[in-house]
C-alpha cells in the first residue's frame, strides 16, 4: 500500500475533475440527447430539413456544445489518467487512449452535421441543387453522424470498463461507483453493436437501455462524489507495477 500525500492544490484538481465530468454530461445531454430528436426525423428528408430550417438557433447550439464538449473531454481524460495512473498504469492507460479514440470521432462525426448546415447557408448550393436532393443528402449526413455515435460509443464502452476497475480496486472510491460503470459499459458497447449492424430486436434493445440508465446513474454519482466528497489530506490506494 502506498500514502499519497494531498497536496493543497490536489484537492480542487479533483473537484475540477469532477466539474468537467458534469458539465460534459450536462451539454452532452443538450447536444447528443435532446437537440437531435428536435431535429432529426428517422427516414424523412423533407421533415429533418424543415426542421433544421425552423429550429437553426437549436441546431447551432447543438454544434456549438458538441465543441464544448469535445475540448472538455480532452481535459477530461488527462486529469483521470493521473487520478488513476498510480493504481494500474496499464489500466489508465487504455482508460486514457480509448476515451481519447471517443473524442477524435466525436470531433471527425461533427463534419456530418457542418455539411447541412454549410448547404443551407449557402444559396450557391440552393440554386444548383434540386429540393429533393438537397433533402436527401441532409438527411443521408444525420444518418452518417447517428452511426458514428454509435461508433464512438464503443470506445466509450471500453473507456467504462477500464475507468470502473479503476475505481474499484482503489481504496479512495466507492466500489459500488465502478460497478455500476462496467455494467453501463455493457450497455455502451452492446447499443451499438446492435445499431450498426442494424438487428431489430426489442428485447435485446431494451435489455441495452437497462444497462446505459446504469453507466448514466453511475457517471452522474462520480461526478457529484468528485464535486461533493470532502478531501481528506491523505488517501491509501493500491499500487500496481504491471
Amino acid at each position: 500500500m502506498e500514502i499519497l500525500k494531498m497536496k493543497t492544490g490536489s484537492k480542487a484538481y479533483i473537484k475540477l475533475t469532477g466539474l468537467f465530468y458534469l458539465l460534459i454530461a450536462i451539454i452532452g445531454g443538450f447536444s447528443i440527447g435532446y437537440m437531435p430528436n428536435e431535429i432529426f426525423v428517422s427516414g424523412d428528408g423533407m421533415a429533418t430539413t424543415q426542421n433544421i430550417i425552423n429550429n437553426m438557433s437549436l441546431f447551432r447550439l447543438g454544434i456549438a456544445g458538441d465543441i464544448f464538449v469535445l475540448i472538455f473531454e480532452v481535459l477530461l481524460t488527462v486529469m483521470l489518467y493521473k487520478l488513476f495512473k498510480s493504481i494500474n498504469g496499464t489500466i489508465a492507460m487504455i482508460a486514457t487512449f480509448a476515451r481519447l479514440a471517443m473524442s477524435i470521432i466525436m470531433g471527425i462525426n461533427l463534419i456530418n452535421y457542418l455539411i447541412p448546415l454549410l448547404i443551407l447557408n449557402k444559396s450557391g448550393y440552393l440554386i444548383e441543387m434540386e429540393a429533393n436532393d438537397i433533402n436527401s443528402l441532409i438527411l443521408m449526413f444525420m444518418e452518417a453522424h447517428k452511426f458514428g455515435e454509435y461508433i464512438w460509443q464503443l470506445f466509450f464502452g471500453l473507456h467504462l470498463i477500464a475507468l470502473g476497475y479503476l475505481i474499484m480496486k482503489s481504496n479512495y472510491f466507492p466500489k459500488f461507483l465502478g460497478i455500476l460503470m462496467v455494467i453501463g459499459s455493457i450497455g455502451y458497447a452492446g447499443d451499438s453493436v446492435v445499431r450498426i449492424l442494424l438487428i431489430n430486436n426489442s428485447m435485446i434493445s431494451f435489455f441495452t437501455t437497462i444497462l446505459l440508465v446504469f453507466a448514466v446513474i453511475g457517471e452522474l454519482a462520480f461526478a457529484f462524489w468528485l464535486l461533493l466528497k470532502k478531501i481528506k489530506t491523505s488517501y491509501q490506494i493500491s499500487e500496481y507495477n504491471v
